[in-house]
């Protein structure tokens, strides 16, 4: 039998010449929930990230997924590993059709992404998996356009589809609504919910709606450290998270009930 937790950092601290920003963090991810990780601006959220991809090395604590210590692993060995990060940027190639983005990241998780030189022949067997990825995020209409001309919320889905095609065991979605309208936000938290189907999702988000509309368990750091973890409702109503959002969101914070 797996684990019951797929992601476990015991004591992750990070420091930047005396600056702690991530602090002595203890969290444990729950194989196939959606976890939100949330707090205030420079709590910590994004350098947690980078520690768990391996863009940043921690200055102490260990970090272990499926039971295996990775801490000390670079960030291709993590990737390879099964956990695949969503960037708050859309990732995608602007000049590639949408149907050839999805095939380039089917091609990275077969191996031979190099193999730009040969027929195009030999790609069709990828066609039918990226046509099914597109399908499963809305875009089976949109194959044949160039990304570029692609509406934000439709780019972002396009990520969701491209991260997929690397089959990630967890999947780290990085500000997923960031910069979105109300109708991209709900389509992109409906497509979250759809994809979480069979994996784990540990995702960075400010809007207290998708948190409470989607999120199985809530983290929230201050200053680098754990204040409260829990249910949704049991966070929202934390004297010290209602407290940490005070005059910035605590009015999403509290309208999200």
């Amino acid at each position: 039998m797996p684990a019951e937790f797929i992601l476990e950092t015991t004591g992750l601290t990070k420091e930047f010449k005396g600056f702690v920003a991530v602090n002595n963090v203890d969290l444990k991810v729950r194989r196939g929930h959606i976890h939100a990780l949330i707090g205030p601006n420079g709590a910590g959220k994004t350098t947690f990230f980078n520690l768990l991809t391996k863009f940043l090395h921690p200055t102490s604590g260990t970090i272990t997924f499926n039971g295996a210590d990775i801490t000390q692993e670079r960030p291709a060995q993590t990737a390879r590993r099964g956990i695949v990060r969503s960037f708050q940027i859309s990732a995608v190639f602007p000049h590639m059709t949408v149907l050839e983005n999805v095939r380039t990241a089917l091609q990275r998780n077969l191996g031979n992404s190099f193999h730009f030189w040969k027929p195009e022949s030999t790609l069709a067997p990828l066609h039918g998996r990226a046509r099914e990825l597109l399908a499963t995020v809305g875009l089976q209409d949109y194959a044949d356009e160039m990304t570029v001309n692609l509406p934000y919320g439709r780019k972002r889905a396009l990520e969701l589809a491209t991260t997929m095609a690397l089959e990630p065991e967890l999947m780290l979605l990085d500000e997923p609504t960031q910069g979105m309208g109300h109708e991209d936000v709900s389509r992109v938290t409906a497509l979250i919910k759809k994809i979480s189907a069979g994996r784990t999702i540990l995702m960075v988000e400010h809007n207290m709606n998708v948190v409470s509309s989607i999120a199985d368990r809530i983290t929230v750091l201050q200053r680098g450290a754990i204040i409260a973890d829990g249910p949704y409702a049991e966070v929202s109503a934390n004297p010290l998270v209602i407290e940490a959002y005070m005059g910035t969101s605590d009015a999403a914070l509290q309208g999200a009930h």
